[in-house]
């Protein structure tokens, strides 16, 4: 049966180079390998190889097994290894997969059997996923994450379980899948194989994408799904507390004094304050608790740059009762009541910045995205803060999630 296995393993490779080179660039960069069902009832990933029952693949149709391949290289290339930070692996290990199969199902892709599917999650990624799911959730991935501590292929005792009866799909588990040439299971990354290899499949996506581009098959969900990733992404509150610190920095200056003391000039310390604004997007998709995070952090970064700040908070208009205005010794805090629902206008803040013939050392605009820009860009600088995939015109861009 191996060669009937590896002739299909290498047809559905093919067909996704040919179909959907995105995908197809990245399942080559997975050597295959043949595992033993006492560990890999199914497939799975450690990053670095792309492990395969033999009797899991023969029970799939060519399609489905591209499934399986495209599936496994998106764990990769999404760096799912390496982004689960403190959450519980088996909630993750769902979220991630409810992540994946609606873009490869969006794409016209036939999913395996069991493949975790709620068309509630697309266009979402895994750490928005995360706290939707439950824990103790009966379902499972169909395949097995092998960059973590445990596999679901061992028990909590570290033991390795018996296979689940494979008869009914397909192959039978003692013959052909008896352990014979395939490989033991691999040991968990550590952190820096985590980090080195996530650097390894961003730089390898990158090139992926530019290959597909080229050959004009990149497009829809996984186009998105790349721009968004490609951006530079580092944790949003040290971003953001990087350039608040930057806007307001106590530096030397050797202004000539008020008062001479002889012919030279020293330096003195000078520190002025900061003119910051902030806008709420109060479309309806920024939850509450999401700004209230939001404005506790602003708070605490406001209080070591002595940063006067000014609220507005804004759908399709300015609410008339804003703006807001905190002082650099009071208290960020959310007000009462913030109104909003209506459509999503970026203008009416930069034009109220225009009418009051200022210009504040920094804006920073708590968004999604998604709505009517203004076509020009301001002489300040401006952060958007964003929850979601929206793109931004221009302006330094922070991805919240």
């Amino acid at each position: 049966m191996t060669d009937e296995i590896d002739t299909k393993l290498s047809a559905a490779r093919t067909r996704l180079i040919l179909d959907r080179p995105f995908l197809g660039a990245l399942v080559l960069r997975m050597p295959m390998k043949p595992a033993d069902s006492k560990w890999c009832a199914t497939i799975g990933t450690d990053a670095r190889n792309f492990y395969y029952n033999p009797d899991y693949i023969d029970s799939l149709t060519l399609e489905q097994t591209q499934f399986a391949l495209a599936h496994e290289a998106l764990h990769c290339a999404l760096s799912h290894f390496a982004r689960r930070e403190h959450r519980v692996k088996e909630r993750w290990d769902i979220a991630c997969d409810l992540a994946i199969n609606p873009i490869l199902i969006k794409e016209g892709m036939t999913a395996v059997p069991g493949a975790l599917y709620n068309i509630g999650y697309e266009g979402m990624m895994a750490e928005e996923i995360y706290p939707l799911v439950k824990d103790n959730n009966e379902e499972q991935p169909h395949d097995e994450h092998l960059y973590g501590k445990e596999s679901r292929s061992t028990g909590d005792d570290g033991k390795q379980q018996e296979p689940a009866d494979n008869s009914d799909a397909g192959g039978s588990s003692s013959g052909d899948n008896a352990g014979v040439g395939k490989v033991p299971p691999p040991e968990p990354l550590n952190d820096a194989e985590r980090e080195e290899l996530s650097v390894q499949w961003r730089q390898r996506m990158a090139g992926a994408a530019q290959q597909a581009m080229q050959a004009g098959k990149l497009a829809g969900s996984l186009r998105l799904l790349v721009d968004h990733l490609l951006q530079p992404q580092l944790p949003w509150r040290m971003l953001l507390a990087r350039y608040m610190t930057a806007s307001s920095r106590d530096d030397y200056s050797y202004m000539r004094p008020s008062r001479r003391e002889g012919d030279a000039i020293f330096p003195s310390l000078r520190s002025a304050q900061t003119e910051m604004l902030v806008v709420l997007d109060t479309s309806g998709s920024i939850k509450a608790a999401e700004m209230q995070e939001f404005v506790t952090e602003v708070d605490a970064i406001k209080g070591q740059v002595r940063a006067r700040i000014t609220l507005h908070a804004c759908d399709a208009a300015l609410s008339a009762a804003g703006p807001w205005v905190y002082e650099p010794w009071e208290e960020f805090e959310l007000p009462d009541k913030l109104h909003g629902g209506g459509g999503t206008r970026f203008s009416p803040v930069f034009e109220w910045v225009e009418q009051q013939g200022i210009s504040p050392d920094l804006l920073v605009y708590f968004t999604d995205a998604e709505g009517e820009f203004p076509k020009l860009e301001p002489r300040y600088p401006v952060i958007w803060l964003v929850k979601g995939r929206g793109k931004v015109p221009w302006g330094q861009r922070i991805q919240l999630n």
